[in-house]
């Protein structure tokens, strides 16, 4: 009897142990939110409805990958106004199957020629943030155009005036409103009403808002569009569109001239790449810091046993977390524009490097982050960003992300051209060493100068396995886009996840400043006790990110997509 109540207590003990030591996902009574979409012919997964159906038809009438993510960009502008644009930019990542390589599109906005270190520092020394974040000097020029004309011209089959078609559809005619983008308006009401030309457009005639399954036209925006597919990407950067843009900066104080019009360039860049446990990964170079702290981490992880351990156990979010405070502390200091300075790329991205910081780290007690400074390195990097991928039958894949910063952007439309303006000019150091709006630090590399592309998160990356594309990926969330990324890859490498599995698992997130561990809902309490123990300052909030994923089987030739639930999004295949 005695050894019968110790075989009892010793199985009760391992129970326990297991449940502290691992994460718990929310019950559901349909399961089939945890099987990912399938198809043998392509696949888009886009965080917007109507987007993705347009994609999706690019592809089923003979476009490739890019065509179609283009296509989907440009619809996201009309369909989603809170992230999707023209009037912001950002970075897109792209397998050429004809190259058999991986490029980098930067259409990253970029400083106005008259901008200044201190432009956003008020008489007593101190950031302004309503300068830097809702007026026009917020705006930086606007690439996402140019970016997408480019992407077209040396990887699509398609011309701009074709792929455009959709969008100004859904401009012109309109589009019956979902309750998610009634909400969104209701959420930025304020900001939106400040500006006439904005709320001509997001507000009815008598000032009510707009509710769902109400029809949502954009005469304004239908014409710019019109005039890009007619155009080109002059018919943005010159001509009477540029006038516009121009004559609002003037009215209004902005620093954007036809000049910088005029001079915007995306630029064409070798993606960062490294290796995780075989698998080759690829994602953005500066001016994101994507793509380098992203690897940065996975070259720490992976002297650790994650698979082991198990998925959101106290001890593999342990050394995420402290992975993730080493990044971001160099984040703050060596990343910015790789067409101003000099970065320590190869160093940061060097296994010898992470060697090192592995050894600091202690399986026991975390290190805080006081504790915690940049490397010493050789002389040499919004929330509401939205991304999205597209593969396609013949080897391509996309993986994109673009945003205009805040939900809405600044807030301002351009009159009579009805897209909203970026206000990335706050993702500059506007005082080095003081937090931007998601909370990360900045140092004198990306301080504000003329021309200068401002740094950023996005993290668009595909992943190949055996030398073919095997995953792509990416997210929004501001500061939380590379935490994002980089768990929805260890989850299908580590963890053995389907795509959907890894993409609904709960996520955690550390920034190195300040000094907390933010999780999702989902955590053992058992596990957030465990992770306290070890010095971590655990604090549940709001759910982080919104990873459009696809994953390819080369054996079977099958696409997997998987939209995020944590927003409204949708995986389309044929």
């Amino acid at each position: 009897m005695k050894r019968y109540c110790s075989l009892i207590l010793a199985i009760l003990i391992s129970f326990i142990c297991i449940c502290s030591a691992s994460a718990t996902q929310p019950i559901i009574a349909d399961d089939s939110i945890y099987k990912p979409v399938s198809a043998k012919n392509g696949m888009v997964v886009t965080g917007d409805n109507l987007a993705a159906k347009e994609a999706l038809k690019v592809l089923k009438e003979g476009g490739n990958a890019i065509d179609a993510a283009v296509a989907a960009g440009f619809v996201m502008a009309v369909t989603m106004p809170r992230a999707g644009n023209i009037g912001g930019g950002g970075f897109m990542l792209i397998y050429s199957a004809k190259e058999g390589r991986v490029v980098a599109i930067d259409y990253r906005e970029r400083a106005p020629l008259n901008a200044s270190r201190d432009m956003f520092i008020d008489k007593d020394g101190n950031a302004d943030n309503e300068l830097s974040r809702f007026s026009h000097l917020s705006a930086g020029v606007p690439g996402t155009v140019a970016g997408f004309a480019l992407a077209l011209e040396k990887y699509g089959t398609l011309s701009l005036k074709e792929v455009l078609g959709p969008a100004i559809k859904y401009a012109k005619k309109g589009f019956i409103v979902s309750e998610a983008l009634a909400e969104d308006i209701k959420r930025a009401s304020e900001r939106l009403k400040k500006w006439p030309a904005t709320a001509k457009i997001f507000f009815k005639k008598d000032g009510s808002y707009y509710e769902s399954g109400d029809r949502f036209i954009q005469k304004d925006l239908a014409k710019t569009l019109t005039m890009i597919a007619k155009k080109g990407a002059k018919g943005f950067y010159e001509g009477p569109l540029a006038d516009l843009i121009v004559e609002e900066m003037e009215r209004e104080g902005g620093l954007i001239t036809k000049a910088d019009l005029l001079s915007y360039k995306p630029r064409i860049r070798a993606p960062v790449r490294g290796n995780y446990r075989g698998y080759d990964i690829y994602s953005m170079p500066p001016p994101s810091s994507g793509g380098t702290h992203l690897i940065q981490i996975m070259n720490i992880l992976e002297g650790y046993k994650l698979r082991k351990w198990g998925h959101n156990s106290a001890g593999t979010i342990h050394h995420m977390a402290e992975g993730m405070k080493f990044a971001y502390a160099d984040r703050s200091e060596y990343l910015g524009d790789p067409d101003f300075y000099e970065m320590p790329i190869n160093a940061i991205l060097s296994k010898v490097y992470s060697n090192n910081l592995r050894k600091k780290i202690s399986n026991k007690k975390a290190n805080p982050s006081r504790n915690i400074a940049p490397g010493e390195l050789a002389p040499y990097e919004s929330d509401e960003t939205t991304h999205y991928v597209v593969a396609d039958n013949a080897g391509n894949v996309v993986s994109n992300t673009y945003t205009i910063n805040f939900s809405f952007g600044s807030g301002i439309v351009v009159p009579g051209a009805g897209f909203l303006l970026n206000n990335e000019m706050d993702d500059f150091s506007a005082k080095p060493g003081v937090p931007n709006a998601y909370g990360l630090i900045g140092g004198e590399v990306n301080k504000i100068e003329a021309k200068k592309r401002m740094l950023s998160s996005m993290s668009p990356t595909i992943v190949l396995k055996g030398g073919k594309p095997f995953l792509a990926t990416g997210s929004p969330g501001g500061s939380r886009i590379i935490t994002t990324t980089l768990q929805v890859i260890l989850n299908v490498i580590d963890h053995g996840m389907n795509i959907q599995e890894a993409v609904n698992a709960p996520r955690v997130h550390h920034q190195w400043l300040p000094d907390e561990l933010r999780v999702e809902k989902g955590l053992s309490p058992d596990t957030v006790k465990l992770l306290e123990q070890k010095g971590h300052k655990v604090l549940i909030k709001r759910s982080m990110g919104a990873a459009s994923s696809i994953m390819i089987d080369n054996e079977t030739g099958l696409f997997y997509g998987a939209a995020d639930p944590r927003r409204e999004g949708l995986a389309k295949g044929y």
